[in-house]
């Protein structure tokens, strides 16, 4: 459920595990939850949180920049630099010219033109190094898709599929690579245990941890790409 708090709204999130009540914040959405015990009161602790407003306004002024798909945005897509170009009359289709991405049409439509075009390039990008690594470790793919969770930049199926977040294309190479070697290696290794962290390691031809540090510092930033300011 959503309540409405000194600070806008928060999500209420009843955990069967909780103990007592706590707030947490997702940089990632702009929200706060406040998680409570299966069965506590309600009230009590919506007014508990209500005495976090300066907590939640806290978090709420570390949030990442929003960036809006609008012309004159400039993106950084696959390590390269792309302003979008929006020409009045111009044919709906995005297209990349050089460092721009052109397109026409209605502008109140191109936020969804543009998120579409940058889902089908990371599609296409993330399928091949997939097929790479794939090819290093020797194992099969059986699918590749992109989505956008808020939760997890991959996930890899026990039935061979793999799953990324489109937001990857956004990020530098370094790091989208050693997410794609990360969930191969998963098709040899459905766990987290050393084994699996070596063969990351030895797919990935260097270290991985700093990629996973650089994730978990900007990767919330990448889920601002897209939203228009306010």
């Amino acid at each position: 459920m959503t309540a409405v708090g000194g600070e806008g709204t928060f999500d209420v999130v009843r955990h069967p595990t909780a103990r007592r009540a706590r707030l947490a914040f997702d940089p990632a959405t702009g929200r706060a939850r406040l998680v409570i015990p299966k069965r506590a009161a309600l009230k009590p602790a919506l007014a508990w949180a209500e005495g976090q407003r300066d907590w939640i306004a806290a978090q709420q002024a570390r949030l990442p920049q929003a960036v809006p798909f609008a012309p004159g945005t400039t993106l950084t897509v696959a390590d390269t630099a792309l302003t979008i170009d929006w020409i009045e009359g111009g044919r709906r289709a995005v297209a990349r010219v050089g460092d721009r991405l052109v397109t026409g049409g209605p502008v109140e439509t191109l936020p969804r033109r543009i998120e579409t075009w940058l889902k089908r390039a990371a599609l296409a990008l993330l399928t091949e190094e997939t097929a790479d690594y794939a090819a290093r470790a020797g194992v099969c793919v059986t699918q590749v898709a992109v989505g956008d969770p808020r939760g997890r930049w991959g996930s890899c199926a026990a039935d061979g599929a793999i799953r990324y977040s489109w937001r990857l294309i956004l990020a530098p190479g370094w790091v989208r690579r050693a997410t794609v070697a990360h969930e191969v290696a998963h098709r040899i290794h459905m766990n987290h245990g050393p084994d699996f962290h070596a063969l990351v390691a030895v797919l990935y031809e260097r270290d991985p941890t700093p990629a996973r540090a650089w994730l978990r510092a900007n990767g919330a930033g990448l889920h601002w790409v897209g939203r228009s300011p306010g």
